[in-house]
């Protein structure tokens, strides 16, 4: 049984993977494109049929008032979620100190005895 070595070209190798990186990455965004343009709007007219409610306007929307809601219980808790509010952040002073510390002199991180000829 005879072997035939099978050279290929490393540039012919690159434009395959170039040409199928970028079928794969323009046929995906051509797809999400068209998921977004005519996918969703069939979607969210077939959950309208069948789910057969009728779209309200935010005018036609109702709002229902709590009597025993009064002003007092609404103060109460504003002062709580303010207090609330308040005391997660923590006062501290702005002063910033620097100390300069020095290293004392070490001849194993000098560099001239690296830089020497020495024979």
């Amino acid at each position: 049984m005879t072997y035939i070595p099978l050279f290929t070209d490393q540039i012919s190798e690159g434009y395959v993977i170039l040409f199928t990186g970028l079928l794969i990455v323009f046929t995906s965004l051509l797809s999400l494109s068209l998921l977004f343009k005519y996918g969703l709007p069939l979607m969210l007219y077939i959950y309208k049929v069948i789910t057969k409610r009728k779209d309200k306007k935010i005018s036609e929307i109702k709002v229902e008032a709590d009597r025993n809601f009064t002003g007092e219980i609404a103060a109460a808790i504003g002062a709580a979620v303010h207090l609330y509010l308040d005391e997660q952040h923590d006062h501290e002073s702005a002063i910033l100190t620097i100390k300069q510390v020095k290293k004392p002199y070490s001849p194993w991180s000098s560099k001239i005895y690296g830089t020497q000829n020495r024979l």
